[in-house]
């Protein structure tokens, strides 16, 4: 017999792993028309019930449960296969109603009533996917015979895999990949991660990777399955996969929508709670779906997406899958950042982009949250400015790139972000620090804002680095290794003396109204020099003006110059 906390655990373990899990899930999606990416598909989906389930006490039965994971799954359902997944555990929900604790026929049933209502809900199911996994595990399950929960699911997982490694066989196009179904794949993973519990081990812990079970190699996921033969673009009919809640009114039938819905598109999924009906069908006609289904009640947690687009993406994913393989076993420079939800308390946060410790240190120092490495020659992706941006609690972050090349990365981290994020263009580190320098706690935003890149914008920032190559500029030559002075990212003077450039830009640049001048020495420069130059524009620049100095450690650029 398993009582409900160990059932609650099992399920919470079984979220996890196919979190951790859930890149590799997403690997093995070979489809021509992807709907989604079914590991994070299925992860989300699981992982909508981990927070009612933690805040179950130890004492809940397993039907409430299975009653409690299901509906968290219901309304958190996204893409095909997660919407599969709900369906198997409302078989769990069904079959477990108003028990205390379940056996193994308990179990069985349990598998049953999801296999019966996952074909029941899919229009036109498909095997060789999770619907064939699931059910022969099912099936194998039904017939063994077992009395003991544990030993009972180590028969689920036999038959389970065994299904697996046979879906290339149903299915030409997993057989041309050389991968096994995705969605087969993540419901193995979950099943695993509740195999560990009933077999009286740890809950399997949030985000450590665990070994990949694909007993198939994953090595061509997503290559050679998208030639002309199979697809093409233009042959997707209904272009956006639409999914929706329709929080029903009395009386709403499911079985009607779901009809208007199959004849307006395909893929169709639909299942009901009391509460709500969770639609999800590929259409043409987006908005003739919402407008009959708003008949049956009022409708939330909206998502449409254009199929075409997904099309081609993954087609050009297939051709950068070797590079991200090689990627991965690179240490992720997102690594270090680690997801956290909105801290309702929380009205602002800081993410600045710099390369170097010291500086890394400085925005520190000034409330920077994260600092992600990066500048003029190694450009952070959008996905590491995302990373970081969604380490940071805050209801509001404010990013500053501190490069003009880093500022689209940014703004596309922007969209992708799920909280309030405002990309203040800082086109130098100085203008950042600045930036920093002049957020006011107590003002909205919008005022925020506007200060905050008033003042960047009256820094004047100063370069000094070497050319990269020979070239010409303004009708001068410029030979490669030379030393180049820039101010505003103009070149105003050439040297084979660093020290002397450095002064020298600092001299220039100082005007009767300016107060402040910053030197922020790099990584190619000693102490002693940095100290030495420093020294010399304060000897160079007028009494009332303050010079100092900042160890940045900044590769590219033996010096910044900031002046104000």
């Amino acid at each position: 017999m398993i009582s409900g906390k160990i059932l609650r655990d099992a399920i919470i373990s079984g979220a996890n792993n196919i979190n951790n899990q859930r890149s590799r899930v997403d690997e093995l999606n070979v489809f021509p028309v992807p709907d989604g990416d079914t590991g994070t598909n299925m992860g989300m989906t699981v992982g909508a019930a981990v927070r009612e389930l933690q805040a179950m006490d130890d004492s809940c039965t397993v039907g409430e449960a299975a009653k409690t994971a299901a509906s968290a799954m219901l309304r958190g359902a996204r893409g095909n296969s997660g919407v599969i997944t709900s369906l198997l555990f409302r078989g769990f929900s069904k079959a477990l109603e108003g028990k205390k604790e379940a056996d193994a026929s308990d179990i069985v049933a349990a598998l049953k009533k999801g296999v019966e209502g996952a074909y029941k809900a899919v229009m036109k199911p498909t095997e060789g996917t999770i619907l064939t996994v699931a059910r022969i595990a099912s099936e194998e399950a039904a017939a063994c015979g077992k009395e003991d929960v544990a030993e009972l699911w180590d028969v689920v997982m036999t038959a389970g895999q065994k299904a697996l490694e046979d879906t290339p066989n149903l299915l030409p196009v997993l057989k041309k990949a050389g991968v096994v179904d995705a969605g087969g794949q993540g419901i193995m993973i979950i099943f695993e991660g509740m195999g560990k519990v009933f077999h009286g081990e740890a809950i399997v812990a949030g985000g450590e990777a665990v070994p990949n079970k694909a007993k198939l190699s994953t090595a061509n996921a997503g290559k050679g399955v998208f030639t002309d033969d199979l697809m093409k673009v233009e042959d997707i009919k209904n272009g956006y996969c639409t999914q929706f809640l329709i929080n029903k009114n009395e009386g709403a039938s499911a079985a009607k929508m779901r009809a208007f819905a199959e004849s307006n598109g395909d893929s169709v999924v639909c299942i009901e709670d009391d509460d709500v009906i969770n639609l999800h069908v590929h259409t043409a006609d987006p908005g003739k779906i919402l407008s009959e289904a708003i008949k049956y009640g009022y409708l939330t947690n909206f998502k449409i997406e254009n199929m075409h687009e997904q099309f081609l993406a993954r087609q050009k994913q297939g051709k950068s899958l070797e590079k991200q393989a090689s990627a991965e076993k690179k240490p992720d420079p997102a690594s270090e950042f680690i997801y956290a939800a909105v801290d309702p308390s929380r009205d602002y946060g800081f993410v600045a982009v710099a390369a170097g410790e010291g500086l890394k240190a400085v925005f520190t120092d000034l409330a920077a949250d994260a600092v992600v490495s990066g500048g003029q020659t190694m450009n952070p992706a959008t996905e590491d400015i995302l990373a970081a941006i969604q380490s940071v609690p805050a209801k509001t972050v404010f990013v500053l790139p501190n490069n003009k090349n880093i500022i689209m990365a940014a703004e596309q981290a922007q969209k992708l972000a799920d909280r309030q994020v405002v990309v203040l263009p800082t086109r130098t580190v100085p203008m950042g620090i600045t930036a920093l320098l002049n957020f006011d706690p107590s003002a909205t935003v919008e005022a925020n804002t506007i200060n905050m890149m008033s003042a960047a914008d009256k820094v004047s920032t100063g370069l000094i680095t070497y050319a990269a190559r020979d070239s010409e500029y303004d009708g001068k030559r410029i030979r490669k290794g030379e030393i180049m002075a820039l101010e505003n990212g103009k070149i105003v003077s050439t040297s084979n003396d660093i020290t002397k450039a450095t002064y020298r830009l600092a001299r220039g640049m100082c005007k009767k109204d300016s107060s402040f001048v910053t030197i922020i020495s790099g990584c190619d420069v000693s102490d002693e020099d940095a100290e030495k130059v420093t020294e010399i524009v304060k000897a160079k620049c007028p009494n009332h003006v303050e010079v100092s100095h900042i160890r940045g450690g900044q590769p590219v650029y033996y010096y910044m110059i900031s002046v104000e």
